[in-house]
């Protein structure tokens, strides 16, 4: 075990998690951490199948008194969200993490923790270790590809699992259960632009950028009155468009699709004349979205500084910079319908995650949620729209099903039930706004009974990640609870 976080309970669990966390395991970059699995469970004599998506399924035997038990799938995805800190040197596709403990918290140093989803493979690993642990027959499954729209999932080949219950660890709130999501799906909206020489006399560089936001998960994070950078970015520079002659040079703000944006960068030309204007007006903008922002995210700063460069080659001409500025000023973004049967539950919504200009183009990423199908198709079509309506084209991609509630569950119920006898309080039995794996597999095994749980952990696809020791011990308690009853 490494040394930082020898000595934490359950001993198990947190040396899996340290170990996992050594291994560079980006979306798209999981074979090493895959073949990792694969080697643990045959080093163990266990059964494993690994497929060409880089999916693990390891199957291990019941223990005394339940071979005739119906098995029990245990799952979660091996990939984590990767942001870091403006001054982190980290390189996700190179260096483990580095690991912090404060007080009851692990945090990483200036990185995502990866507790969004780690935490679930250490929970399987130390159950695939032990020999003290009572249970039905298990089946582990490890999936990639979950973060950027569950891909490893659903092109999983799910013919090989007999599973009966299907318990996955990807939530993150103690004391509650989750038994629904939503669907959702990808997509990118890219608009050819056209280019330009400046055509200004004596012509200035401006950038303008947007920070200190908190950001956060779309679709866990959307309720919490999140700002998105670029938003605000799109807010700032339709204000300018209108008052002062500007052209844009270059734009960017986040890098993925399902997180939201926590900062945003763009650089305008314009007269060096019209530079106290362009001033002006950013501190107006600043102190009204500042005061807009004062309770959900108070750290917004809006910035405009010259960086001194006047050789320009080419700017966005006047027409490309008005359709950049109008979709980043007009785009749906963020909750856009409340569920009338779960009060306080988003119904559906979409995030508007990567922007940048690529390659001639405009390029907007999106992740969009619902738990009502139609609406994700209504969302898509709205984009689809904007696009024409822009010269561009919008192309969806990962479409995956949401999680139906299913009533009369046994594992709900023994859930609960162990929880409050453990704990003295009964969970928030709930469906959540995000994507969860379970609803992939059980359009195609809808017969499967399903539950989601998971220790409390706090601000995940931030640098802020961070994971509760008590509560994490308290989890595996309750998940070793519901196996042992599963007879």
């Amino acid at each position: 075990m490494g040394d930082k976080l020898a000595g934490l309970e359950p001993a198990s669990v947190f040396e899996y998690f340290e170990a996992i966390s050594a291994i560079p395991r980006r979306s798209g970059n999981e074979k090493e951490l895959s073949d990792y699995m694969v080697a643990f469970a045959e080093e163990r004599g266990l059964k494993a199948l690994q497929d060409e998506f880089m999916n693990v399924i390891i199957w291990k035997s019941a223990t005394k008194g339940y071979e005739t038990s119906d098995p029990v799938i245990i799952q979660g995805h091996l990939d984590m969200v990767c942001q870091k800190t403006k001054d982190s040197s980290h390189d996700f596709d190179r260096d483990g993490l580095d690991l912090i403990v404060d007080g009851d918290l692990i945090k990483a140093n200036g990185t995502t923790l990866g507790a969004d989803n780690g935490i679930a493979l250490a929970y399987a690993m130390a159950l695939l270790d032990a020999d003290d642990i009572p249970h039905p027959p298990l089946e582990v499954v490890y999936t990639t590809d979950e973060e950027v729209g569950l891909t490893g999932a659903l092109k999983m080949d799910k013919s090989p699992l007999q599973g009966k219950y299907f318990i996955n660890l990807d939530s993150e709130e103690e004391g509650e259960i989750t038994v629904g999501c939503a669907g959702g799906l990808h997509g990118e909206l890219s608009v050819p632009l056209a280019y330009e020489d400046t055509p200004f006399a004596e012509p200035i560089v401006a950038h303008i950028t947007v920070e200190g936001l908190k950001g956060g998960h779309s679709g866990v994070d959307i309720l919490n009155f999140r700002a998105n950078a670029s938003r605000i970015m799109g807010r700032v520079l339709g204000n300018l468009f209108d008052r002062v002659d500007i052209r844009l040079l270059d734009i960017k703000g986040g890098d993925k699709d399902n997180v939201i944006t926590r900062e945003s960068s763009s650089f305008v030309v314009l007269e060096k004349k019209d530079f106290g204007q362009l001033e002006r007006v950013t501190k107006a903008a600043s102190k009204a979205i500042s005061e807009e922002l004062k309770t959900g995210d108070p750290d917004l700063s809006i910035r405009v500084r010259t960086p001194g460069f006047t050789h320009l080659s080419a700017v966005l001409d006047k027409t490309s910079t008005e359709k950049v500025i109008f979709l980043l000023f007009n785009l749906p973004n963020g909750v856009q319908t409340m569920s009338a049967d779960l009060p306080g539950m988003a119904e559906s919504s979409l995030n508007i995650g990567k922007v940048a200009i690529e390659n001639g183009k405009a390029i907007f990423l999106f992740a969009l949620r619902s738990s009502v199908k139609s609406l994700k198709y209504h969302m898509t079509k709205q984009l689809e729209w904007f696009a024409k309506f822009t010269g561009g084209q919008f192309t969806p991609s990962a479409d995956y099903p949401e999680w139906p509630f299913k009533k009369d569950s046994r594992l709900t119920e023994l859930a609960v039930s162990k929880y409050e006898a453990l704990y003295g309080k009964r969970p928030l039995v709930k469906a959540i706004h995000a994507g969860l794996e379970p609803g992939v597999f059980l359009e195609k095994m809808p017969e499967v009974d399903a539950i989601s749980f998971g220790p409390d952990m706090w601000d995940v696809h931030s640098p802020a990640e961070r994971l509760s020791i008590a509560s994490t011990g308290r989890t595996w308690i309750l998940l070793k609870e519901i196996l042992a009853s599963l007879k």
